[in-house]
């Protein structure tokens, strides 16, 4: 692979990941969101296989499928199960359209996605000087990691449905190992395996609780759960 095709298609691969984070930001509908996480898991699927490739590392490209066999197949689908339980019962009642829903986020729309240029913007400004150390393509793509994982913990504290903080949650995960992948040129498989087995673990765990809170409450909506509480 020629070094300017490895640069293009880096940027392309970055620049896809990014943007199925802010789409996140953008999507009501749940069953969306979940379909853009499992985007943004091809996208950094790709960018590891990419610096497997390009460095002639087939651990590295190994490394990129398992990733992408777990974020754009296995979680993704852990997810729909979770959102199928959820609207189960209240399609029966009639109230399914709002499960299926992120009805009103702490922040609306337009801001969040004003919040999402800032956030990027203050990525790349603190990755600046790490950059100019070693400037190669990989480490000129490192702002975009670091800002999918403020816009990950962003939609963490900002969204009230169990079901999208967990999209969150993942989001800030995918950021952090993209700026791995970028800034390190890859992690050994031991460590990527063991980091996804306990993503894959956090991800049950929660899907647990989701249909547990529902079976209990009869939703997951943060702020009924928290007028329950009081």
């Amino acid at each position: 692979m020629s070094g300017g095709l490895y640069t293009q298609l880096l940027d392309l691969a970055c620049g896809a990941f990014l943007l199925a984070a802010v789409i996140v930001l953008w999507r009501r509908e749940l069953a969306g969101i979940i379909r853009v996480f499992a985007l943004q898991g091809v996208a950094l699927a790709a960018i590891a296989v990419l610096l497997g490739a390009h460095e002639e590392r087939w651990d590295l490209t190994a490394v990129g499928l398992g990733v992408g066999v777990l974020r754009a197949g296995v979680l993704p689908y852990l997810m729909r199960r979770a959102l199928a339980a959820l609207t189960e019962d209240r399609q029966r009642h009639g109230t399914g359209d709002n499960e299926r829903r992120e009805t009103q986020p702490l922040i609306n729309v337009a801001a969040s996605l004003l919040t999402a240029a800032l956030l990027t913007l203050l990525a790349y400004a603190v990755a600046r000087p790490l950059t100019a150390v070693h400037p190669t393509p990989a480490t000129r793509a490192l702002p975009v990691g670091l800002a999918v994982v403020l816009i990950g913990f962003f939609v963490l504290v900002t969204r009230r449905r169990a079901l999208s903080q967990v999209v969150g949650f993942l989001l800030l995960d995918n950021g952090i190992t993209a700026t791995a992948f970028l800034a390190t040129s890859g992690v050994p498989l031991i460590v990527e395996l063991g980091v996804s087995f306990d993503v894959l673990l956090a991800v049950l765990v929660l899907q647990i609780l989701t249909t547990r809170v529902r079976e209990a409450f009869g939703t997951t909506d943060i702020d009924d759960l928290r007028e329950l509480h009081d």
